[in-house]
């Protein structure tokens, strides 16, 4: 079972919910350790004086301001204490803020919050379901381990989430800091329909289970293998240099090609419709050849009919012919 990170409060007006904090993700990044080459033997990174190369300890270090110029302003774990946020056990709401009105790039790392005793269940619910309903995101500030932060409290499913946040002066600005964006320009009614169709084209319904970490899957693949002594094999084909097309044949090959792929993707029910489809083709062709012969015998037999009698007629005149005679 999961432990809380956090416990507290979310304070809205004059309502308090406690909750827990919980992390909503975990890192699966393959880690290593350090060694030194053609040993076993740990390489392990230690604190040293720039000028004297001994160790220091730990307990001698304080922090430093770099102020730019060469100097630094020293500051005491003692001062930085005095100066560090109180002691907070309450997730205050200030404001309510509609869904669409925050980017996502303001926004840290997500946590779950959970109700943390059957007594807080109830308004818990109740603060889940209003803000479903209202279509609002709470902004708040939390402190938690020393640090203030900034933070969005979302309904998402049956729980609320609590995403930290970056401060407004955190995110940078694009127009000043990335001069190689390009400005806004025109493109006709044809090129953007393309460009759109391409979207289109690509458009799925989200399933995160769809996408995985092939390379770290390839990493854990690499290091088992190594582990029961095998040799690993890899492909050092380098990939072929792609074409050189223009926009819109690039556009146009693209939307073709996800078109194909889409097609390639569908799910077993599609694939019998299609398959039902062109088994009745035939048939329906088939049963059309088979009226048109049964059409034409009918009109040879008919015509033949006729013919028949005549020829009965002849042969019942030349005997009355001969008995005449």
């Amino acid at each position: 079972m999961a432990r809380a990170i956090w416990s507290g409060s979310i304070g809205f007006g004059l309502v308090n919910v406690p909750v827990g904090l919980y992390s909503a993700t975990e890192d699966k990044t393959v880690h290593f350790n350090q060694f030194e080459k053609g040993t076993d033997d740990r390489v392990r990174n230690k604190r040293v004086n720039e000028d004297t190369g001994k160790e220091v300890k730990y307990s001698d270090i304080v922090k430093g301001y770099d102020l730019g110029d060469g100097r630094h302003v020293i500051v005491t774990p003692d001062e930085l204490e005095e100066v560090e946020p109180g002691r907070s056990s309450t997730i205050e709401i200030t404001d309510f803020v509609e869904a669409a009105d925050i980017d996502p790039v303001h926004y840290r790392r997500s946590y779950y919050l959970a109700p943390a005793s059957d007594d807080a269940a109830r308004p818990y619910g109740l603060l889940l379901q209003a803000m479903e309903k209202a279509g609002r995101i709470g902004i708040a500030t939390l402190v938690m381990r020393n640090k203030q932060y900034l933070a969005a409290i979302r309904p998402h499913d049956r729980v609320l989430v609590l995403e930290t946040m970056y401060f407004g002066d955190e995110v940078r600005d694009p127009a000043d800091e990335l001069p190689s964006i390009p400005r806004k320009a025109k493109f006709s009614d044809k090129d953007l329909k393309t460009a759109i169709g391409l979207i289109e084209a690509l458009t799925t319904e989200w399933k995160p289970e769809n996408y995985a970490d092939t390379y770290r899957d390839r990493v854990l693949q690499l290091v088992k293998a190594k582990a029961k002594g095998r040799e690993v094999v890899t492909d050092d084909d380098a990939e072929p240099e792609a074409e050189v097309l223009d926009l819109m044949e690039a556009l146009r090959r693209s939307v073709d090609a996800a078109k194909s792929r889409k097609g390639a993707g569908n799910t077993e029910t599609g694939k019998l419709k299609t398959r039902k489809a062109e088994d009745e083709k035939p048939k329906k062709k088939t049963a059309t050849k088979k009226t048109a012969a049964k059409k034409t015998a009918a009109k040879e037999t008919a015509a033949k009919k006729p013919a028949a009698k005549k020829t009965a007629a002849k042969k019942g005149t030349k005997r009355s012919a001969r008995k005449a005679s």
